[in-house]
C-alpha cells in the first residue's frame, strides 16, 4: 500500500485527473471534427472523385490546336521549376489538370498570362506564379511548355474507389464507445 501525505495525495488526485480530462477532451475534439468533414467529403465525391487546390471550374481539357514540341516542353517545365507548385502532371499544388482554366484554352491565352505582369513591378513581392517576359521565356518555349502540359490526364481515382478512405468515413459515421 501506498501511502501519500495529504498535500501530496490531492496533488497527484488533481494531476490524475487533469490528464484524463485532456484525453477526453482531446477525444472529444477529434470526434467533433469528423462530423464537419463529413459533408466536405460527400461534397468531393459529387464531383466524381477530382482533387486539386480549387474547384473543378472546367473538368475538360481544351482542345484548340498546339503547335508546340512537348518533349522541349517537358524539359522546360522542369528547368523552370514549374513543378514545384503544379507538381509533376499538373493534379497537385495549383493543379490545372481537371480545372482547366481560360487561361489554358488556347496557346495565346497561355502565353498572354505568362506575360501579363511581366513589365509591372510590383510594390510587394508576390507569391503567386512568376512573371515570364518574353527575354526569359520567349514565345516558342512557352508554346512547347503549352505542348507539355497539354499531354496531362488525370489519374486520379473516384473517391468511392479509395478503399481506405472508405474505411475512415464509415468508422467515424459509427457512434463512439469508449
Amino acid at each position: 500500500m501506498i501511502v501519500f501525505s495529504r498535500g501530496a495525495a490531492e496533488d497527484f488526485l488533481a494531476a490524475e485527473f487533469m490528464r484524463r480530462m485532456d484525453v477526453k477532451r482531446s477525444t472529444l475534439r477529434f470526434f467533433l471534427v469528423i462530423p464537419l468533414l463529413m459533408p466536405i467529403l460527400a461534397f468531393a465525391q459529387e464531383r466524381g472523385g477530382e482533387r486539386g487546390a480549387a474547384p473543378a471550374r472546367n473538368p475538360n481539357p481544351p482542345t484548340s490546336p498546339v503547335t508546340g514540341n512537348a518533349a522541349n516542353g517537358k524539359a522546360l517545365y522542369y528547368n523552370h521549376g514549374c513543378y514545384g507548385c503544379h507538381g509533376f502532371n499538373g493534379e497537385t499544388g495549383r493543379a490545372f489538370v481537371g480545372n482547366w482554366s481560360s487561361n489554358l484554352a488556347t496557346e495565346e491565352n497561355f502565353i498572354r498570362f505568362l506575360r501579363a505582369r511581366a513589365n509591372v513591378a510590383p510594390a510587394t513581392p508576390s507569391t503567386s506564379m512568376p512573371n515570364f517576359p518574353e527575354n526569359s521565356l520567349n514565345d516558342k518555349q512557352a508554346k512547347d511548355i503549352y505542348a507539355y502540359i497539354r499531354t496531362f490526364k488525370s489519374n486520379a481515382p473516384p473517391l468511392q474507389n479509395i478503399s481506405t478512405l472508405n474505411e475512415i468515413v464509415k468508422a467515424a459515421s459509427r457512434p463512439y464507445k469508449p
